[in-house]
């Protein structure tokens, strides 16, 4: 027995079999598991580690004015951002990030952290503009930091200063909250979309459409090689209807002010020029705002962001009266009313002051329009009634957004007796009537809908809708949706309109409202407007009565008959319409200038443009050229150099007042290096841009005439 081998149990070696047959069968299948069943997941895995997705931003489109002059454009820059689709844990290397791009590390690891449940395919953002030491620290780094990477990212240029930046607005990125909000449902965190103005009414347009490039990386992350490449689509270009020209001549108008002009063609509704004050600078939107920067604008008292041209909700103060006289001429009672302005008069049982302390005396609608009688206009909505007034004020477009292509048009207020019924529950007293017959009481208006009704009067009824891009430069859906071209035919009796311009052309003459506004050689219709901003009884309680002075109003349009432009102004705190009326008529003189080519200059005094007494109602001054084409005589005296005479030399000089070329911009401050650059299919009639020397726009010297041995032209 002991020299006999010992036989394996047949259990023991079937077990053994068994074992090794299913480690056989574990292995067939991890091997089918890995190469069938999840071949594409593995092999995506794989080609993560060696290929590499970069993205390529879109530039958004250019705006550009009525003549293709740049308004807004685009500059290169850098930013750097974490690519994450490499599978790869960056959060041991971000305190060595946060060190070379100057971040603060703390803020670094929140922002990964609050964008880590994006998608890995989308980089996160960590630090735009990037400077070129900090370019140098990601290049300098590509092997311990293959996460770490730059883009070219093509950033916002705006006009400097705050120029046209409510109408053109600013961009910003999309925030985590934003994406709850149905308007960005299709963005995705982190892209840059327009927040305001026209960068916001038209994003769609303006918006590219992004590109990326794949690339070969080794195993260290460097870039080996080039795959594939799509390019980004830029934005469109859109043409905006503001007149560069125009717009200068509006901002140089209103200053610092706080108020708003704006200018528009009342047969097309085209906005030629939009400014509200205060200003802010969009420029500092279209890195990454700082929240100390973000919270001054929102707590600033002058309200920069509000856009006034269209959000402003103020009482129109007398500029209400070319509204009354329509509804007055139109119910057949205007034409007919006269009243006897004693200072004021009284109605319901309390005393209305017209704005005069002494007396207008005998007023018709003539008169009580050029004068703003304040006691016919008192009279004529008491004979009106609220119900008469609301009708008529509702159909030239007050209480009512125009549906201007700008985002966050307020309403304003247009009261009625139903109007007070359903805001306050209470019945509307005969007595508030006579308040809103002057503009004051609920009435409340933005700059843009008293342009559109004095647009719509001064057109004999034609209503437009104001739009600040031409319809025929944007996508259909975009027409279909804002109407651009939209008009309404308001009913105005042709002898009211010619009585009501007729007058409004006198509130510049010395008998009018406003005649240091007046210009000579430019017939000029307009109204102007002061409305309290408190009543005279809270004022006269309150310690800062600074604060609460009334605005002033000015609506005017150019000429009387069929007219070209009209603008509006709104002067907060300017206290008398008049002040407004020469705001506005700046921008008419500009208008004027470019028209007939002439070189834009500074209004002059308005003593030298009327001579109270010497003209008729409703006649036309003299054009101010004729005196201008008068040569003038310069009389100098000097030694010539190195002669020891001692003797003094004498010569005259003509020199020739000729009308110069009027000399346009050629782009909005701060984007003069783009002038050229304008988009194939605009308007490309620039002027040449050329050094100028200084003494380009001096007058030419004809003749040197040292009295009286001979004259320029003669022989000797």
């Amino acid at each position: 027995m002991n020299g006999r081998e010992e036989k394996v149990p047949l259990i023991r070696l079937a077990i053994v079999q068994y074992v090794v047959l299913g480690i056989f069968v574990l292995l067939i299948f991890g091997l089918w598991r890995l190469q069938i069943l999840h071949s594409d997941t593995y092999a995506n895995m794989a080609e993560q580690n060696r290929v590499k997705e970069v993205p390529i931003l879109a530039p958004r489109g250019r705006l550009l004015d009525r003549e293709g002059r740049p308004v807004v454009d685009n500059y290169p820059s850098f930013s750097a951002l974490l690519l994450r689709s490499q599978g790869k844990a960056c959060d041991g290397n971000l305190d060595v990030i946060a060190e070379g791009l100057h971040l603060d590390p703390v803020e670094l690891k929140t922002r990964v952290k609050k964008l880590s449940a994006l998608p890995g395919y989308q980089p996160i953002f960590i630090k735009y503009d990037i400077t070129p030491d900090e370019l140098a620290f990601i290049e300098s780094h590509r092997n311990e930091l293959p996460e770490l990477d730059t883009i070219i990212v093509h950033r916002r240029l705006y006009p400097k200063n705050g120029f046209m930046a409510h109408l053109v607005g600013y961009v910003g990125e999309v925030s985590e909250d934003m994406l709850n909000n149905p308007r960005y449902e299709l963005y995705n965190s982190g892209d840059v979309v327009g927040q305001s103005g026209v960068e916001a009414e038209y994003n769609d347009m303006l918006m590219g459409k992004n590109g990326s490039r794949r690339v070969l990386v080794n195993s260290k992350g460097k870039e080996v090689g080039e795959l594939s490449d799509s390019p980004a689509v830029a934005g469109q270009t859109l043409q905006l209807t503001i007149d560069l020209d125009l717009q200068i001549a509006a901002e140089e108008a209103i200053g610092d002010k706080p108020g708003a002009i704006v200018a528009m063609d009342p047969k097309t509704g085209e906005v030629l020029a939009m400014v509200s004050r205060p200003t802010f600078d969009p420029n500092a939107f279209a890195v990454r705002i700082s929240s100390k920067e973000w919270n001054a604008l929102l707590t600033d008292p002058g309200k920069p962001l509000l856009n006034k041209a269209i959000q402003a909700q103020l009482a129109p103060g007398s500029v209400f009266k070319i509204i009354m006289s329509v509804a007055g001429w139109q119910e057949g009672i205007a034409q007919n009313l006269h009243v006897n302005c004693g200072g004021g008069a009284s109605f319901y049982g309390r005393y209305f002051k017209c704005w005069v302390k002494g007396a207008h005396g005998s007023v018709g609608l003539t008169k009580g329009i050029y004068q703003s009688c304040d006691v016919f206009f008192y009279t004529l909505a008491e004979r009106l009634g609220i119900g008469r007034i609301a009708k008529y004020a509702a159909a030239l477009g007050l209480g009512q957004k125009t549906g201007i292509d700008l985002p966050q048009e307020v309403s304003g207020v247009m009261p009625s007796e139903e109007w007070k019924l359903k805001n306050f529950r209470q019945k509307w007293y005969a007595g508030e009537t006579i308040s809103v017959g002057i503009g004051q009481g609920a009435v409340a208006t933005t700059p843009v809908q008293l342009l559109r009704a004095a647009s719509a009067i001064s057109m004999g009824g034609l209503m437009v809708r104001p739009h600040v891009v031409f319809p025929d430069k944007v996508p259909g859906n975009y027409r279909s949706a804002l109407h651009y071209t939209d008009k309404k035919e308001i009913p105005i009796d042709p002898a009211g309109w010619q009585t009501i311009t007729d007058a409004m052309s006198e509130v510049l003459l010395p008998q009018g409202t406003a005649p240091s506004a007046h210009i000579a050689g430019v017939d000029i219709a307009g109204k102007t407007g002061s409305a309290q901003t408190i009543s005279n009884t809270l004022k006269a309680k309150v310690a800062n009565k600074g604060a609460y002075k009334d605005n002033g109003w000015f609506v005017g349009f150019t000429p009387r008959r069929n007219p070209d432009i009209v603008v509006c102004v709104l002067f907060e705190g300017g206290e008398h319409g008049a002040l407004a009326a020469r705001l506005a008529t700046r921008v008419i003189k500009a208008y004027e200038d470019k028209k007939n080519h002439k070189p834009m200059q500074h209004l002059k005094p308005p003593a030298e443009d009327s001579t109270p007494g010497e003209r008729a109602p409703g006649s036309v001054p003299p054009p101010a050229a004729a005196r201008a084409s008068k040569p003038t005589e310069i009389t100098g005296l000097w030694s010539e150099g190195g002669s020891d005479s001692g003797h003094l030399l004498a010569a005259r000089f003509r020199v020739e007042n000729g009308e110069q070329k009027f000399r346009r911009a050629v782009a909005a401050p701060g984007l003069e290096q783009f002038a050229m650059n304008t988009a194939p299919g605009q308007n490309n009639n620039l002027p040449e841009r050329k050094k100028h020397a200084p003494w380009d726009n001096l007058p030419v010297v004809v003749g040197v005439l040292p009295e009286p041995l001979w004259r320029a032209g003669e022989t000797r």
